[in-house]
């Protein structure tokens, strides 16, 4: 038997079961991994609650991360074997996959080859945040060496992933967190900058970061009516991107008759991990970064499956720097 997180009903973290299950084995371009870690992430509490873009069918499973080692492949699927350590990737809709569970069925397409060297919570860690973050600062090609980005919400696990490739490509990261008590944490991770907005006006302070000249790139998760403040403080041309909803009040497009010319856009990974050229790059330089150790996950704590509900539970507090991870203790035997 696998064990495999599901809820029955839209709501908090108590829906969530550790349920007995079945191994089944993969269909049609599918394997099944033994899972030793999974990464957790806004978005599959967003999905829990029922705000997320893609609705459950329940009775649900979830989760777009994990670690683990290949058990069975599926017909057709090429470059995948049993026994190869490999990662999961977001390149599904959690209303037809998911990854909190013991043994996992998952799409050939996104699952990436792990590096020996990096170890499972590791792994677990890497991709949601890394390739959010990849897609504006790398892959478009809008950040350049000595331009400054502003990082909004930068204390999750996808702010301190931008805060590392803005550093590793030599652009200057400045980040923004709403209270001075993880002002030191994102210095000590890289920022060169902290705003903190509770207690500083932040135009005026890009401003006087930036030398008058705004940034190139501002990199929010919030949207609502706050994009018009961060419009303020980017530079002219340069680019506001919106990747998460966390302000569920309507987002205004920033009036271009008050503030200098911009270019403004949504982005999801999805643009990356469902676009097989793109996801090759992707993942061959944020490898390629750990290798270097230009990359490093930063893992603020670690829960057992057991405590999935716990776990929600301390990411809705958004206390954390970094990412939460799950391990997987393995007492099963399957066939």
């Amino acid at each position: 038997m696998a064990k495999l997180v599901q809820f029955n009903r839209i709501g908090g973290p108590e829906v969530l079961t550790l349920n007995d299950v079945e191994v089944v084995a993969p269909g049609a371009g599918e394997v099944r991994i033994r899972v030793d870690a999974i990464g957790l992430n806004r978005a599959e509490i967003m999905y829990r609650d029922g705000a997320y873009f893609d609705q459950p069918v329940l009775p649900s499973t979830l989760g777009y991360e994990a670690a683990g080692v290949i058990e069975a492949v599926g017909q057709g699927v090429d470059g995948l074997a049993e026994g190869a350590t490999v990662s999961v990737v977001p390149a599904f809709l959690q209303s037809r996959y998911g990854t909190y569970g013991t043994h996992i069925i998952v799409p050939a397409s996104a699952v990436v080859p792990r590096p020996v060297h990096v170890e499972p919570t590791q792994a677990a860690a890497v991709w949601m945040a890394y390739i959010t973050a990849y897609g504006p600062l790398i892959e478009s090609g809008k950040v350049r060496p000595g331009d400054h980005v502003l990082i909004a919400a930068a204390s999750s696990s996808v702010g301190l992933a931008a805060i590392q490739l803005a550093n590793h490509i030599g652009a200057i990261p400045i980040a923004t967190t709403r209270g001075s008590g993880k002002k030191q944490r994102l210095l000590d991770a890289g920022a060169a900058h902290v705003i903190v907005t509770n207690d500083e006006d932040l135009p005026a302070r890009i401003k006087e970061i930036t030398g008058s000249e705004g940034v190139r790139l501002a990199f929010d998760p919030i949207a609502g009516p706050g994009v018009e403040t961060l419009a303020l403080g980017i530079a002219p041309d340069g680019f506001l991107v919106v990747y998460g909803a966390l302000d569920p009040r309507p987002t205004p497009l920033p009036n271009a008759q008050s503030y200098p010319a911009l270019n403004s856009s949504t982005y999801t990974l999805f643009e990356i991990t469902m676009n097989p050229e793109r996801l090759r790059r992707a993942v061959a330089f944020v490898n390629a970064g750990l290798a270097s150790g230009a990359i490093a996950p930063v893992v603020d704590r670690i829960f057992d499956l057991t405590e999935i509900a716990e776990a929600h539970r301390y990411m809705a507090a958004n206390g954390q720097v970094g990412k939460i991870v799950i391990t997987v203790t393995h007492d099963d035997v399957t066939a």
